[in-house]
């Protein structure tokens, strides 16, 4: 891949591929790390691609496979969770915060399935492909992660 087309599919890919390490991740660095690893796989493929499509797909399927080597590694087994050091999205309205707190409370794959679905808007056979798993399994996992965000939502709700 020469300098010029690399720079390109970094400035077309690289908040996508964050965004996707951070739903699937829940921390920064960590994304960051992820996004680097996947960007520096593509940087070094020796293959030409099809269609800038099949080249993102690639590029978001290197990217799950690096959240999950991640999550797998024995460091992160052996730490606690960051999640208590304030490292939040700051939106707009309070309405927002508090969809993105409870979306990113949902285990990984329901994650990784949300925001693929909804926030890039792939179907479901394609996030399928991109999560390594049968097409019902991901529409299982949404309509899972659906419910449990009605419930929580409507739990915090109530709770205010």
């Amino acid at each position: 891949m020469t300098d010029q087309a690399f720079q390109a599919a970094v400035e077309r890919y690289a908040d996508t591929v964050f965004r996707l390490a951070y739903s699937y991740l829940k921390n920064r660095a960590d994304a960051e790390d992820v996004m680097q690893e996947a960007l520096l796989k593509l940087y070094t493929e020796a293959r030409t691609f099809e269609t800038p499509d099949h080249e993102k797909h690639w590029l978001l399927r290197v990217a799950v496979n690096e959240c999950r080597r991640l999550l797998r590694s024995p460091w992160r087994r052996r730490t606690g969770p960051l999640e208590e050091a304030g490292e939040t999205a700051v939106f707009d309205r309070p309405a927002q915060t508090e969809l993105f707190r409870q979306v990113m409370s949902l285990p990984p794959k329901y994650r990784a399935a949300v925001y693929l679905h909804y926030y890039e808007g792939y179907p479901v056979k394609e996030i399928a492909a991109l999560l390594g798993a049968n097409t019902s399994t991901v529409q299982t996992w949404l309509m899972r992660a659906r419910g449990q965000l009605q419930t929580k939502l409507k739990e915090a709700e109530a709770y205010d």
